[in-house]
């Protein structure tokens, strides 16, 4: 089912928008020109570069530069165009969409055959976010983690510095560790604790994968607060609730760094196929991908890179089967095939193609740096997968 079946093309020229420069929007986009080289692409986009969020734990090694890939070389490479803007849609805006073959933007129309909404979704931030010793995700995305935590260290060289992690997902694991190497590296003598509202980290993957990283956690002296809600972070403290008892306490805490997860404000209901549904009835010529949708079908609705781009390459498809005859379309029907969480910059936990197969050490971090090299492989144009 992941190759094109034999269409009998209606229209040379395909206009595709495609709203959102994220994971599932250049695997729409690379998959469309991979099967149809002449199809008008212009991708809406607020910020100027794509950028590989998922591996902004490694900024503590290597500069944010590397995770970036302009639009404008996008541009230049696949003959597509960027358009700098942001879109909100609502359920009116999408049905005249529809009806019109039209994106009003700024007060232009853009027309278009199909349109692909890969806006993605939030990461869930603290509302202190103007503290000085509290940061966010969001502000890896801007400085490297090695300058953002470089510098705060040399401006409060107390001798009892700590520093509070929020967050036990794979996000927060994964900057934890690299946390703790970079300050072995730069020989701080901070304390380092992680704070977690559930029992286990790591909760929504199979159970060796907390016990590993939790192993790991105590054989390097981070100490762990689990069932325990963060409240505020102060000056010189950070203020706690236990989750049970509702007690609440204060540790000594130099800064605090919050990873709590993604948030789906505007989320797409689409059918199998990836068409959007208003009122139960599918968009036509409307498809959604990526964070920003939960398609009625089989397949994963995980909020992964992975789940991502396998939704982008569907939608891609199915845009060239609807456009042609006899219009057939391929139901999305993707499940995971594996996960890897970095331990570290030498280590890692994982699972591969069933959830018993849990792997761990060198070997998963050989597979997460396969995956990482199929998704840019997949950026200069050539498609590695298979499935």
């Amino acid at each position: 089912m992941a190759f094109l079946p034999f269409n009998i093309v209606k229209q040379k020229k395909l206009k595709v928008v495609i709203v959102g420069g994220g994971y599932a929007g250049l695997a729409a986009l690379t998959n469309l020109l991979q099967f149809a080289p002449d199809t008008d692409i212009t991708l809406i986009d607020p910020r100027t570069q794509h950028l590989k969020i998922t591996h902004l734990h490694e900024t503590f090694r290597y500069p944010l530069t590397d995770l970036l890939f302009s639009f404008s070389d996008l541009e230049n490479r696949f003959g597509c165009r960027h358009v700098l803007a942001s879109v909100n849609f609502d359920k009116n805006t999408l049905q005249n969409c529809q009806k019109n073959k039209q994106l009003i933007l700024d007060e232009a129309a853009l027309k278009f055959d199909y349109m692909i909404i890969a806006s993605g979704c939030e990461n869930n931030a603290s509302d202190a976010m103007d503290s000085k010793n509290v940061l966010s995700l969001y502000d890896f995305t801007t400085t490297n983690g090695s300058d953002l935590l470089g510098k705060f260290i040399d401006q409060n060289n107390a001798s009892n510095q700590s520093i509070s992690v929020v967050g036990g997902g794979a996000t927060g694991i994964q900057f934890l560790f690299e946390i703790k190497q970079f300050l072995v590296r730069v020989k701080s003598k901070a304390e380092l604790r992680l704070i977690h509202s559930g029992e286990h980290v790591l909760e929504q993957f199979p159970d060796g994968f907390g016990a590993y990283a939790e192993s790991r956690m105590r054989d390097l002296n981070i100490a762990f607060y689990p069932n325990t809600y963060y409240s505020e972070q102060r000056p010189d403290a950070v203020f706690l609730t236990e989750k049970i008892t509702k007690k609440q306490f204060e540790l000594p805490s130099s800064a605090s760094i919050l990873f709590l997860g993604k948030k789906q404000q505007k989320t797409y209901t689409a059918n199998a196929f990836g068409q959007v549904l208003v009122n139960q009835k599918p968009l036509q010529n409307i498809f959604a991908v990526g964070d920003c949708s939960h398609y009625q079908s089989l397949g994963s609705n995980t909020l992964t890179a992975q789940s991502a781009v396998r939704k982008g390459k569907l939608v891609a498809r199915n845009i060239l089967r609807h456009s042609g005859f006899p219009g057939l379309l391929e139901p999305y029907i993707h499940h995971e095939l594996g996960y890897v969480v970095s331990i570290g910059p030498a280590d890692a936990v994982g699972w591969l193609v069933s959830e018993g197969n849990l792997i761990t050490g060198i070997p998963a971090l050989t597979i997460k740096e396969l995956v990482e090299a199929q998704y840019d492989l997949l950026l200069a144009g050539i498609d590695t997968y298979l499935v």
